[in-house]
């Protein structure tokens, strides 16, 4: 579900503002009216208010980051950056949280960069100023999700409900609030043009946004580590495969190779953020 979140942004024809605006709209008003049907009341402190703002702030630039690295690089190349929130993670864990790094975490950094140089090359200057500027909208957009995470879990620190339903509603609806002000501030239209839009930014909203977030949420819990990071892997890989496969995006052997080895760093990264923030 969230691995097509790319591909309705690259068949949409709105502005990267706009897909954003829609996609927590959407899922926002579902989630909505979930917490309407199963009576779930909005109890939170001021403390978790705040931090939900912060969050709000956190994922709208996620969003606009993202949707214009879609853009300029593709769905696949952009979603693998985005999932370079691991290695923010664990920066975040050595500066915040005074840990130590292991020794996988040294190697995890420096071979997601390898393999990202396979992908992109390994001469910056000789790249488009538009592919490069994606590839910089990609780390941004990692940054802006690990800084996500961060406020989302500690708004969820002590929660009695197991599935952060409420967080997750609050935050769509904020960050719609927050992309609907920057669509005014960047003159550009919240107008859906046509019905094969309109169905793209549904799905997008809810089978990308409510309903893959809300699994994702409440199987964590339930599955080891090793078990989580490698399912969540599929979503990098197979918006590859939606690249290729949609696009037409052309791989060479060495972009497949490097592909891989960022992947299999992700993962590496991601047992040990898991397990420490």
């Amino acid at each position: 579900m969230i691995s097509f979140s790319p591909v309705w942004v690259k068949l949409v024809n709105v502005s990267p503002t706009t897909s954003g605006f829609y996609r927590v709209f959407f899922g926002g008003v579902a989630l909505a009216l979930f917490l309407l049907v199963t009576r779930q009341r909005l109890q939170l402190s001021k403390r978790i208010w705040v931090i939900l703002v912060f969050s709000c702030i956190f994922f709208a630039l996620d969003l606009w980051f993202w949707h214009r690295s879609i853009n300029y690089i593709g769905p696949g190349l952009s979603t693998l950056l985005a999932n370079f929130q691991v290695f923010f993670m664990m920066l975040a864990g050595v500066v915040l949280l005074r840990q130590r790094p292991r020794p996988v975490q040294l190697v995890a950094v420096p071979l997601a960069l390898f393999g990202l140089g396979m992908i992109v090359g390994f001469d910056w200057r000789s790249l488009p100023a538009d592919y490069r500027l994606g590839v910089i909208f990609g780390l941004l957009t990692a940054v802006a999700y690990a800084s996500y995470m961060l406020t989302m879990r500690a708004a969820r620190t002590g929660s009695a409900h197991p599935l952060p339903t409420r967080e997750v509603a609050i935050v769509s609806i904020g960050s719609a609030a927050i992309l609907g002000l920057s669509a005014m501030a960047e003159g550009v239209s919240l107008t859906i043009p046509t019905f094969a839009d309109a169905s793209f930014l549904l799905a997008y909203g809810l089978v990308s946004h409510c309903a893959g977030l809300l699994f994702i949420a409440s199987s964590l819990p339930k599955v080891t580590t090793t078990e989580a990071g490698l399912a969540l892997l599929l979503q990098p890989t197979l918006s590859f495969v939606w690249d290729v496969l949609f696009f037409a995006r052309p791989m060479s052997a060495a972009e497949l190779a490097g592909a891989a080895i960022a992947l299999f760093a992700i993962y590496l990264g991601s047992r040990q953020a898991s397990k420490q923030v």
